[in-house]
């Protein structure tokens, strides 16, 4: 702070001054921070624990190892920032193995985030239920602007949902340079949600079907759901057995009109060329909204009945950027 002038004045204009400068030096808030080590040389050592005592817009970092059971951001702390310390997410592991059939599916998550403005970032977060019998949640994100930034994220059924709000609540989450891994359904649900330079990676059932990638079921209010946009899908399956996604009216709902567009990535030869997008549940896949735009790879497709691509005009209104503006105008597009 520089030194108050010397010269004469009032006791009014000292104090005044004095008051203006206090108000310029004083350093705005600064974020509380926890540390999480399950060895002991942290706060807490376990990330549950961390969060029970955090506040709002608390920054959480992780320590490397392995951390097990769920992991629930509630609603009432938005701001909240889970990190791992070293930047490389294979470091901090949050790992659950429960299925949907006992405990829901916000009860089978590894981690469930329904808190708004969240970021999560350097960590991988993995349900290991593999069984074929029921889905089994890694990530439950039912929070509007929330930001996920090199994660891992590992399961068999239903790794990853994007789930709600309809209308101008629909929740908004952006992924970046991540890794998305599954077999069936694992990307999926109605909140708007851009995948963005990100390996997504379907797993080899040794079947002639080994899957489905997305399934939307995006509101019929709603003109932006699932985007995946300059990444890369790949697998060691077969050639032609996986599908793109297929169209899901959760419910039975009929204004659940799934959306879906695939742009600008690299797609590899496990890809159907017929059958990219399936019919689910008694619904086409045509009642739902899916599309392609300027993909590469063994996989993409120029154009046919069953791969239909989108216009280059209609393309620059489905960038991220539109995808997550919502009324506010949020931006956290890399």
């Amino acid at each position: 702070m520089q030194p108050l002038d010397k010269r004469r004045t009032t006791v009014v204009g000292v104090a005044a001054l004095s008051l203006a400068a206090l108000t310029l030096t004083t350093p705005a808030h600064a974020a509380t921070t926890i540390t999480v080590a399950a060895d002991g040389s942290g706060n807490y050592t376990t990330i549950q624990a961390a969060l029970a005592a955090a506040s709002s817009d608390t920054v959480i970092n992780i320590k490397p190892g392995t951390y097990h059971g769920q992991v629930s951001v509630p609603s009432s702390k938005p701001g909240i920032t889970l990190q791992g310390t070293t930047g490389n997410a294979t470091d901090v592991v949050i790992t659950g193995n429960t299925p949907q059939s006992t405990a829901g599916a916000a009860g089978s998550a590894t981690v469930l985030n329904m808190a708004k403005n969240t970021t999560v970032k350097g960590v991988t977060i993995a349900n290991t239920y593999a069984a074929h019998d029921s889905q089994a949640l890694a990530l439950y994100a039912g929070g509007d602007r929330q930001v996920y930034r090199n994660v891992r994220l590992l399961g068999y059924q239903d790794t990853f949902l994007s789930w709600g709000g309809t209308g101008s609540s629909q929740v908004r989450q952006y992924v970046y340079q991540s890794y998305i891994e599954g077999a069936v359904d694992f990307i999926y649900g109605n909140g708007a949600l851009v995948i963005d330079s990100t390996t997504i990676r379907s797993l080899d059932r040794g079947s002639t079907n080994n899957g489905y990638i997305t399934a939307a079921a995006t509101n019929s209010r709603n003109t932006y759901g699932i985007l995946i946009t300059r990444s890369t899908l790949a697998s060691s399956a077969a050639a032609r057995t996986v599908a793109l996604g297929r169209c899901w009216h959760a419910g039975g709902a009929a204004d659940a009109i799934g959306q879906v567009l695939i742009r600008d990535s690299t797609l590899g030869a496990h890809i159907r060329q017929t059958g990219a997008w399936q019919d689910m549940s008694g619904f086409s896949w045509k009642t739902c909204r899916f599309n392609e735009y300027n993909n590469s790879g063994a996989g993409a497709s120029t154009g046919t009945s069953d791969r239909p691509q989108m216009s280059s005009a209609t393309a620059a209104n489905y960038t991220p950027q539109k995808y997550l503006a919502g009324s506010d105008g949020w931006n956290p597009v890399q």
